[in-house]
């Protein structure tokens, strides 16, 4: 399922915050490809407790989080998998 228009295209964009401090595990997502879910996923994974910070790169497919200690893989992939997406496991 996407929130994009079959060509892809949206027009909702999001802000990237820089931490410095934490723990920074990157993970591979399927599914994203514009703006909106670019929103989407940082607003979710975001409200998490813990969570310091989000960065979605939509090229790479994969999304960037930085948590206060280590993060709780399977409470990612329900909040990825909740919003329409699919967390495939952590990168490589």
């Amino acid at each position: 399922m996407s929130c994009c228009t079959p060509d892809g295209s949206c027009s909702t964009g999001t802000a990237t915050v820089e931490v410095t401090t934490g723990v920074t595990t990157v993970y591979d997502v399927s599914g994203m490809t514009c703006g909106h879910c670019k929103a989407t996923l940082t607003e979710e994974i975001g409200a998490l407790d813990g969570v310091l910070a989000v960065d979605v790169d939509l090229d790479a497919g994969q999304v960037t989080v930085t948590t206060a200690d280590e993060p709780d893989d399977a409470l990612l992939a329900k909040v990825v998998d909740d919003a329409g997406y699919e967390l495939t496991g952590r990168a490589a």
